[in-house]
């Protein structure tokens, strides 16, 4: 990935060092500031965050969670994902300040300052750590790409739009509807 110097990398234990009032995220030990996102983007992660909240929650299938909230894949590799959820069997990694592992669904809502990070190093980095389904969220084409881990890597399952709807493969029963995410 990058040739810094192990002793030049950023750690986890940096991480908490840093000013608390920003976003930042660490990939191959990389720092990364993340600046606010904009309006359309904190919508999108609401509406999806609570479709998905309400009917995890119903069926006691796991828990849901919204940026800030720290994913620890490894000491050079922490995000903050906008959406994500943990199902029930795998509670066991969220900690009270951050998640130790891999969720199973992981949700990006493209911005411009992330959009380049989150289609390539985030997606790579998620299939490395076996991120059973991962979703790009496309504000401005109002579009969802749902990706399936497969065989150590993402295989794409499906495109949908305003007025499409679909089934996520981890929350079987649930119908997500396009317009309701865009609304």
């Amino acid at each position: 990935m990058s040739s810094i110097p192990e002793h030049l990398k950023f750690t986890y234990e940096d991480y908490l060092l840093l000013p608390e009032d920003r976003r930042y995220e660490i990939i191959g030990g990389d720092l990364f500031m993340t600046p606010s996102p904009k309006r359309a983007h904190q919508k999108i992660s609401l509406n999806l965050a609570t479709i998905l909240w309400l009917f995890a929650k119903a069926h006691g299938l796991g828990e849901v969670y919204e940026a800030p909230f720290d994913v620890l894949f490894s000491r050079h590799d922490v995000v903050q994902p906008d959406v994500l959820f943990v199902s029930r069997e795998n509670l066991s990694i969220v900690g009270e300040y951050n998640i130790q592992g891999a969720p199973d669904l992981i949700i990006e809502i493209l911005s411009p300052s992330t959009a380049e990070r989150d289609l390539d190093l985030k997606k790579k980095l998620y299939a490395r750590h076996a991120v059973k389904e991962y979703w790009i969220v496309d504000p401005d084409a109002r579009k969802v790409t749902v990706y399936l881990w497969k065989d150590n890597d993402y295989i794409k399952t499906g495109v949908y739009g305003e007025e499409d709807s679909w089934q996520p493969h981890l929350l079987p029963g649930l119908t997500i509807k396009g317009k309701e995410v865009f609304a």
